[in-house]
């Protein structure tokens, strides 16, 4: 089971990510633009470096729903691979089961 302060610091991270996603599209198309000026790009360049960093998606990383391990998780299932393996082994997910040949 992972430390119940790095599962609130990833909702943390959801949280303001959703928050300033709006912002952060609007500064990055400006910085993208080809018909924006040096000065205009500048600027926009500034105004997301001071957005919190946590706002990033970038920073976001998958977690376990059950166990919250940060490795090895399956995005299709949303489980790490100790826990799809329990719910293989259980017969929780349909359509999945130990390969054997």
């Amino acid at each position: 089971m992972a430390k119940t302060s790095m599962i609130n610091r990833e909702a943390k991270r959801t949280k303001l990510a959703k928050q300033h996603a709006e912002k952060r599209a609007a500064l990055k198309k400006i910085i993208s633009s080809p018909t924006a000026g040096y000065e205009e790009k500048a600027d926009a360049v500034i105004k997301l470096q001071k957005l919190p960093r946590d706002s990033s998606p970038a920073r976001q990383t998958t977690r376990c729903a059950l166990s919250g391990r940060p490795r090895g998780v399956y995005s299709k299932f949303g489980l790490g691979r100790n826990m799809l393996r329990q719910a293989t082994m259980r017969g929780d997910v349909p359509g999945l089961r130990k390969a054997s040949w």
